[in-house]
This record gives C-alpha cells, sequence and structure tokens, in this order.
C-alpha cells in the first residue's frame, strides 16, 4: 500500500475507534451514498448560520495527566477573536484571556500576573487547553471545523464519502495542501436527510494523527441543531486524557460589544511578554 493511503488508512482505524459508540451500529450503510457535496454543503450552510456565539460552559480538562475544572464565560467569533473568562466558585473571574487571531493577553488574578503575546496555539490555550490556531478553536467551539482550501485542478466536489461501520457515519476525507488530511465525519438516519457533524479527525503529512473532536448529545439553538457537548483530544491520546467543553447555555450571532477581545492590564500588576514556545521535535 502506498505510504499516504496506509497513513489515510491508519487514521481512519484510529478515529474509528477513538470515535467509536457502545451501541452496534449498522455494519453497511442503510441508506444510498450521499453526495460529498451535498455533505459539505449542508456544513457549509451551518458555519454561515453560525458566524457567534456568547456561552457559558463547564470546561474540564485531564491533559498532562491533571484534571481541571472551572466555569469559563466564551465569546466566539469564527474568525478566531475569542475572550474567555473562567470563574471559581465563591471568588468571581480568576482568569482571563482574549485574542484577535493574532495576538493574545492572558490575566492571571491569582498570580497577579498579565501575559501578551502572538497568538500562537499554545498561548491560545493557556485558559482553555485546545492549543490549536485561534480560528481553529473558534470553529471547534462552534461545533464544527475549519476547512482547508480547495486544491487546484482537485475541487471537493471530487470528494469521496466513504462508510465508517465502527462509528455509523459517513465520512469525507479533505487533503489540505498545507499538508495532511481533515476527515469529517457525519450521522443521520437519511442520504437526504438532516445531517450532524459528529466528529473531526486532523491528520498531519506522514498520517499521524494531530487532533480530534467528537460532537454529542445536540439540541437546537436559535433554531440551528449545535452539541451540547465537545470533546477534544491531541495527537494518539483519548478523550479520556484530552478537554470537555459541556454547554450550560449560549445564543448565537448578538453584537460584541466595543474593545470585546481586548484586555488590558490592571493598575499595579506585572506584565510579561511571551513568544510562541518553539516546535517539539519530529518523532523518528
Amino acid at each position: 500500500m502506498h505510504r499516504k493511503s496506509a497513513g489515510r488508512a491508519a487514521a481512519l482505524g484510529i478515529a474509528a475507534l477513538a470515535l467509536g459508540c457502545p451501541h452496534a451500529p449498522p455494519p453497511t450503510r442503510p441508506y444510498p451514498p450521499p453526495l460529498a457535496e451535498t455533505l459539505l454543503a449542508g456544513l457549509r450552510s451551518h458555519q454561515a448560520a453560525v458566524a457567534s456565539a456568547s456561552a457559558r460552559v463547564r470546561a474540564t480538562s485531564w491533559l498532562g495527566g491533571e484534571r481541571v475544572r472551572a466555569t469559563v464565560n466564551m465569546l466566539i467569533e469564527r474568525d478566531g477573536h475569542l475572550r474567555f473568562e473562567a470563574e471559581v466558585s465563591l471568588q468571581g473571574m480568576v482568569a482571563a484571556l482574549t485574542t484577535d487571531g493574532r495576538t493574545f493577553a492572558l490575566y492571571d488574578a491569582r498570580k497577579q500576573e498579565f501575559s501578551r503575546g502572538p497568538a500562537c496555539p499554545a498561548n491560545v490555550a493557556s485558559l482553555v487547553r485546545i492549543p490549536l490556531a485561534p480560528a481553529d478553536v473558534a470553529a471547534v467551539l462552534l461545533g464544527d471545523a475549519r476547512l482547508p482550501p480547495p486544491l487546484a485542478g482537485a475541487p471537493e466536489a471530487g470528494a469521496n464519502v466513504a462508510w465508517d461501520p465502527s462509528r455509523g457515519a459517513d465520512v469525507i476525507v479533505l487533503r489540505d495542501p498545507a499538508g495532511g488530511d481533515l476527515y469529517l465525519y457525519f450521522h443521520g438516519q437519511a442520504a437526504d436527510g438532516p445531517r450532524d457533524l459528529v466528529g473531526v479527525v486532523r491528520t498531519g503529512r506522514d498520517g499521524a494523527r494531530l487532533w480530534q473532536t467528537a460532537y454529542e448529545d445536540f439540541e437546537i439553538v436559535g433554531g440551528v441543531r449545535l452539541p451540547k457537548r465537545i470533546r477534544f483530544a491531541e495527537g494518539n491520546g483519548s478523550f479520556d486524557d484530552g478537554v470537555e467543553i459541556q454547554f450550560k447555555d449560549r445564543s448565537l450571532n448578538a453584537p460584541a460589544t466595543p474593545n470585546a477581545f481586548a484586555l488590558a492590564p490592571p493598575p499595579g500588576v506585572a506584565v510579561r511578554d511571551v513568544g510562541c514556545p518553539p516546535p517539539a521535535p519530529a518523532t523518528p
């Protein structure tokens, strides 16, 4: 098998296990295969309908073997503008993070420390521990994924729709011109009925998984079906070692107030200018 094909097959297998369901799904697709264009058009329609959100969530992280829980108020705009405010019972706000997609600022009320610098994944993950670019974090929190641009000469319309029997879901694989693939998992009861994006897997150039998401417990918000629970995991880690976002309430597409995505250091607080950590060495 070609190396890239093998990488895709391995990623599909990993994703199938990670996104697996305790109930036995149908071993074969119980309806005619949908068109990739139809699934992608539905996803883009969802993205157009959910440009921004204001939400209150319960965030739980197990990254690094440490369990951290907090209530977080969120402002999310699809282009990567984010504002997170973490609260703890009886203490109120203990930390706040903002980014305009290019720079970030973090205020740690407990340490009385203010950090600022470029909005690289490690810095953006200082509060809600999803180490992705701001626009990717926004897409995940809005219940989908940022799509790669179409390859020249190989439009998305040429993508195939496969069937994942372990999940009982249709899957589309989109090649990213920058390298790697994006796997999109859709679930529904009929080929021409409503489709939910229930999972995403992103792989690198070598076919290894970079991250994955799962979208669960769908509800109607502002006339749009959205997941009430989002799970995220890095690399080959499982969701049990990742991040879980449980929405308590949210509203869609309300205009943000002026300066909502700006954060200034309070008087007397130490200011720390930070850079981006060097990339992790490639695994041999």
